[in-house]
């Protein structure tokens, strides 16, 4: 055989291979381990930064960890699950004054962009609706670390309650407007090898 056919014979898979169309990776769903998740916020007043967190919530994650722009994350909190540890304030935090959970019992967040700014650093936008008043904002996150189909993401971000219809106050104890909130989430692979 000669050195010219050699070639041909040898180039004529890689020229298949080439030909062939790249199909990307979808991102693959991912399950909360909510044994190792939170979602906090600290709201400050004149007598107290009252500390909670949200006890119900789920979330929906499709992650792709090598592109991340293509992954997704959408969230659905119980806004009943508020928790201060004071059982008068939870009470109130509920009423018509803040959450009004009786007529918007759901916050909700769902994702609208992935954006990568650093290594291991995040920008997620997207949609943020408290008591049926939505708002586009950008969480920050940080990718703590992914690893066999395993990983955590926390950050924190500053909202206006106000923006939100959560406007009451009190005049001996006046509220801030900002709310500051914080989440880490761990999420696995369910089809990662353990």
């Amino acid at each position: 055989m000669s050195v010219r056919r050699l070639a041909v014979v040898l180039a004529l898979p890689l020229a298949l291979v080439a030909a062939r169309p790249f199909t990307p990776i979808a991102p693959v769903p991912h399950v909360v381990d909510k044994a190792h998740s939170q979602i906090n916020f600290i709201a400050d007043s004149r007598l107290i930064s009252a500390r909670g967190h949200f006890g119900a919530w789920d979330a929906t994650i499709a992650l792709d960890p090598a592109n991340m722009a293509a992954s997704s994350v959408s969230i659905s909190i119980d806004a009943s699950s508020i928790d201060t540890r004071v059982e008068r304030r939870d009470t109130h935090l509920k009423s018509a004054d803040f959450f009004d959970v009786e007529k918007h019992p759901t916050i909700t967040f769902k994702s609208t962009a992935v954006r990568t700014k650093a290594e291991g650093m995040l920008d997620i936008e997207g949609d943020l609706t408290i008591r049926g008043t939505t708002k586009r904002v950008v969480v920050p996150a940080t990718m703590v670390f992914y690893e066999e189909g395993m990983g955590r993401f926390r950050g924190e971000f500053v909202l206006k309650r106000t923006e939100y219809g959560v406007s009451y106050d009190s005049r001996v104890n006046p509220i801030k407007d900002d709310v500051t909130v914080q989440w880490d989430i761990a999420v696995q692979n369910p089809g990662a090898q353990k």
